[in-house]
């Protein structure tokens, strides 16, 4: 074997041990990153169920692929090139951004409470923001154009925390690292939704097993359950998923204020957490924070409900109206 084709042998075996290094790296970082985002991870699963609620079982996981391919676009075509851009150009910029999406998310929530407690008025309220659905397709559009501006300012929160785990990376690795993050993330929330708004049908199917030996009658009972109680999973996951996004999005409004040196909202509910905490322990004390960002972001929201509706509202249907008659 020639001197040549060993050294060239030589080449390729350390260029095949720095990919095989890099791909530890992107790998470590990546897991590292996702763990930081893991409780906005859980907000964005808890919140997409609520958007297939209501429609035919043929229509579910048909609406959670279209609610996924959007995430997708969101996370890799918008988010990550916006993520890099600004953190390279304009990093001052992020927390002002995170901030207009935290009230997004405390608006809808109290959307949702307002709903549920005066379900007139709140039906006044959304006539005055869209039109009406005249038929099922336009009904299940405007469901999947909302969950995806939804997962949009989910995404971007989660893009943000990733960002933020790996500052010293190259902007190759944070690329690769934001992509690998972003894709992981959402074909495992949107994966798991699939399963929960399928499992009534799991369930259909346990309860007509047709062996009449005890073990067959424990299937069908354990189907029979599932069918019965999965109305009341959804429904519960739909409250927690409001809940959700009212705590996170109050959450990001105060840590954004706290940024700007406007700390004292966000110093009486951290006091708040830490006094339960002492008082009961650290669950109690996570809980107690949690109420505390989800009381600040339930009043914002619901200060945006009449914001919404005389002034942004009126102005977009007026720019729309512009933009068709230019």
């Amino acid at each position: 074997m020639s001197v040549g084709l060993v050294a060239l042998l030589d080449d390729i075996a350390a260029l095949a041990k720095v990919a095989a290094a890099s791909l530890d790296d992107v790998a470590s970082q990546a897991a590292q990153a996702g763990t930081k985002a893991a409780g906005v991870v859980i907000d964005d699963a808890a919140v997409t169920p609520r958007y297939v609620v209501g429609f035919a079982a043929a229509r579910e996981v048909p609406i959670i692929g279209k609610i996924a391919v959007g995430s997708l676009r969101n996370k890799l075509l918008i988010l990550l090139p916006a993520a890099l851009i600004l953190s390279l150009l304009l990093p001052q910029a992020i927390t002002p951004l995170l901030m207009i999406g935290g009230l997004y998310l405390c608006y809808e929530g109290a959307e949702k409470v307002f709903e549920l407690v005066l379900p007139h008025a709140a039906h006044s309220h959304e006539a005055e923001l869209e039109t009406v659905a005249v038929d099922a397709r336009t009904f299940e559009d405007q469901k999947v154009a909302s969950a995806i501006k939804t997962d949009f300012i989910l995404s971007a929160e989660i893009m943000a925390i990733t960002l933020g785990a790996v500052p010293n990376a190259s902007l190759g690795m944070q690329a690769i690292v934001l992509a690998v993050v972003g894709v992981g993330i959402t074909i495992g929330v949107y994966g798991a939704v699939a399963l929960i708004v399928k499992a009534d049908d799991f369930g259909l199917m346990l309860s007509r097993y047709k062996a009449p030996s005890t073990p067959g009658k424990l299937i069908r009972g354990l189907g029979r359950g599932i069918v019965q109680g999965m109305p009341w999973f959804l429904k519960g996951l739909g409250i927690v998923g409001t809940a959700a996004m009212i705590w996170v999005g109050g959450g990001i409004v105060l840590h954004g204020f706290e940024q700007f040196g406007l700390g004292g909202a966000a110093h009486l509910v951290h006091d708040f957490s830490e006094a339960a905490e002492h008082a009961a322990g650290s669950a109690v004390g996570w809980l107690a924070g949690a109420a505390g960002s989800g009381a600040f972001g339930l009043v914002l929201g619901g200060l945006m409900i009449p914001i919404m509706s005389y002034c942004v509202s009126p102005l977009w249907r007026r720019a729309k109206l512009q933009l068709k008659s230019a």
